[in-house]
C-alpha cells in the first residue's frame, strides 16, 4: 500500500460546532445555477449540441448540429424560469452559480440578481465537460471566466464551482482565483479546509441529492412533491442534529417550471416556519467559517516530509523508529488523526516477523526497574510509570517488583509490558502475577497487544 490521497475521515464522529450566527441550528444555502446561454452549442464554438439536464432525459449530443428543442428548453430557463424564481426568492439570500458566457448574454437577469443582493459566484466560462480538457486549456478557461465575470458583474467572483469538472479543477481554481471558497465537492455537510500547493483553501461543499437536476435524470424526481418530500426529510435530519448546512441546488429551466415551483414555495414556507434557520449565501458561510474555524496552523501527518514524520512518531513504539519508517510511505489524509496514525503504525508492527516484534518488546524497560531508578527512561515511559505511582514505591514494593521482573523475564525472554495508564499500582501487580501463568506464545500475544495500547495512548497525547 502507498499513500492514498483521498480523505475518508473528515471530521469523524465529532464534527465541529458550526456556531452559526445568532445561535441558528441550521444554515440553509440555496444555489441558483444560471447556465442558459453557456451550454454546448455550435453557435458558441462547441462541437455538438447540449445533452445534459433538460426535459429530454437521455438526450444525445448532435455533432456539428444545432438542436432546436434543446435550445428552446434552455431558453425557457432564461426567459420564464428565471423570472418566476426571482419573484419567489428575491428576498432570500442565495448564491448564483453563473456561467460567465451565460451571464454575458443576460443583462436583465444580472441586473435583477444584483438588485436582489444575491451573490454571483463563477460557474466557469462555459457549461461544458472538463474531464478530458488539458490542464493548460482548463487553466486558460478559468482565467477567461474570471475576466468575463468581472466585466459583466463589475467585480471578480469570490466563489467557484465548475460542476462538470476534471481532476485538476480544484487545484487550478485555487491557483488562479484566490477564491474565498471552492464548491467542487460533495464530501461533507460542513465547510472544510484543504491544503493546495502550501495554501489553505476553504471548501464549501455542494449537493447533487437536494438538487432539482434529479428531475432530469433516471430514477430522479418525477413530481414536485417528491422533491419537496426529500428536501423536507433532509432539512428535518440536519435541523435535529444541529450545526449543519443544507445545500439546495436549483436550475432555472427545471425548478422554474410552474409544476415544480409550487413545491419549492411550500418548502421555503416550511423551513421559514422553524426557529433558528439561517438563510445565507455561500460567501456568508465561507466568511463565517474562516472567522470561526480558521485553517489549522499545525501540519497534519500527511503533510509532513518523510524524515519529519519519523522524527515525530518514531518514539511511539518504544525505541523502535523502524515502525514509523515503514509506515511513512502509506500516510494520507484519511490517517491524519490519532486513530489513523495508530492504524498505520500497528499494521507495520503486526506484519513484522516475530524477531522484529520481540525486539520491540525488549526495547521496553522493566517496570520500576534499574533504568527507572537511574532516570534513564524515555520521557514517555517516565510519565507513564509515574501515572501509576511506580516512581514512588516503598522499599517493600520495589522488592516485589524486582522479584516479579526477574521471574517474568527469565520465563518469557522479554520484560513485562502493560499499559500502566489503564491501571493502578495494585492492579498492575495483580496482572503481573496472573500473566506469569501464561504460556510463552500466549504471553507474547498479550505483550504485543499491550504495546499497541501504549502506542494508542501516546498518540492521543500527541493529538490533544
Amino acid at each position: 500500500m502507498t499513500s492514498y490521497p483521498r480523505d475518508m475521515t473528515g471530521y469523524g464522529p465529532t464534527p465541529p460546532d458550526a456556531q452559526w450566527p445568532n445561535g441558528a441550528r441550521i444554515a440553509v444555502q440555496i444555489v441558483l445555477n444560471y447556465e442558459e446561454g453557456g451550454e454546448n452549442n455550435i453557435l458558441h464554438g462547441d462541437a455538438a449540441s447540449e445533452a445534459f439536464l433538460s426535459e429530454i432525459v437521455g438526450a444525445a449530443a448532435w455533432p456539428g448540429q444545432r438542436h432546436w428543442n434543446m435550445e428552446s428548453i434552455y431558453e425557457y430557463g432564461a426567459r420564464a424560469g428565471f423570472w418566476r424564481l426571482h419573484r419567489l426568492l428575491k428576498n432570500i439570500p442565495l448564491t448564483v452559480y453563473g456561467v460567465a458566457t451565460a451571464l454575458a448574454r443576460a443583462p436583465e437577469q444580472v441586473a435583477a440578481m444584483q438588485e436582489a443582493g444575491w451573490e454571483i459566484a463563477s460557474h466557469g466560462l462555459k457549461w461544458i465537460e472538463h474531464k478530458d480538457m488539458s490542464e493548460q486549456e482548463e487553466r486558460s478557461q478559468i482565467r477567461d471566466a474570471i475576466a468575463l465575470h468581472t466585466e459583466v458583474t463589475g467585480a471578480p467572483p469570490v466563489g467557484w464551482y465548475t460542476g462538470r469538472c476534471s481532476m485538476n479543477t480544484v487545484r487550478l481554481a485555487s491557483d488562479e482565483g484566490d477564491f474565498q471558497y471552492i464548491s467542487d465537492s460533495y464530501a461533507d455537510d460542513l465547510p472544510y479546509w484543504i491544503k493546495i500547493g502550501g495554501r489553505d483553501q476553504l471548501i464549501v461543499p455542494y449537493t447533487l441529492d437536494c438538487n432539482d437536476m434529479r428531475f432530469a435524470t433516471p430514477q430522479g424526481f418525477n413530481s414536485g412533491d417528491q422533491f419537496e418530500s426529500y428536501l423536507r426529510d433532509s432539512f428535518d435530519v440536519l435541523y435535529q442534529e444541529g450545526g449543519r448546512m443544507l445545500s439546495i441546488g436549483l436550475h432555472c429551466r427545471l425548478i422554474g417550471r410552474p409544476g415544480r415551483a409550487a413545491a419549492l414555495k411550500r418548502m421555503l414556507d416550511y423551513m421559514a416556519g422553524h426557529h433558528g434557520v439561517w438563510f445565507a449565501t455561500r460567501q456568508q458561510i465561507a466568511e463565517h467559517w474562516a472567522k470561526t474555524h480558521p485553517a489549522p496552523l499545525e501540519l497534519k501527518p500527511s503533510e509532513l516530509g518523510h524524515d519529519q514524520f519519523v522524527a515525530d512518531f518514531g518514539s511511539v513504539f518504544e525505541n523502535s523508529a523502524w515502525v514509523a519508517e515503514a509506515a511513512a510511505p502509506e500516510r494520507g489524509p484519511s490517517f491524519d488523526t490519532a486513530t489513523g496514525v495508530h492504524a498505520l503504525l500497528v499494521r507495520q508492527f503486526r506484519k513484522a516477523s516475530d524477531d522484529q516484534r520481540l525486539a520491540v518488546l525488549n526495547a521496553h524497560p522493566d517496570l520500576a526497574g534499574k533504568l527507572a531508578q537511574a532516570q534513564r527512561l524515555t520521557s514517555d515511559s517516565t510519565s507513564e510509570q509515574a501515572s501509576a505511582g511506580l516512581d514512588m514505591l516503598t522499599d517493600d514494593e520495589r522488592t516485589i517488583f524486582s522479584k516479579l521482573n526477574g521471574e517474568y523475564t527469565q520465563k518469557f525472554g522479554f520484560p513485562f509490558i502493560i499499559a500502566v495508564r489503564d491501571h493502578t499500582k495494585s492492579s498492575i501487580l495483580a496482572q503481573f502475577q496472573e500473566r506469569l501463568s501464561n504460556s510463552k506464545s500466549r504471553e507474547f500475544t498479550e505483550a504485543c497487544k499491550q504495546v499497541e495500547r501504549i502506542a494508542s495512548l501516546r498518540l492521543k497525547d500527541k493529538f490533544k
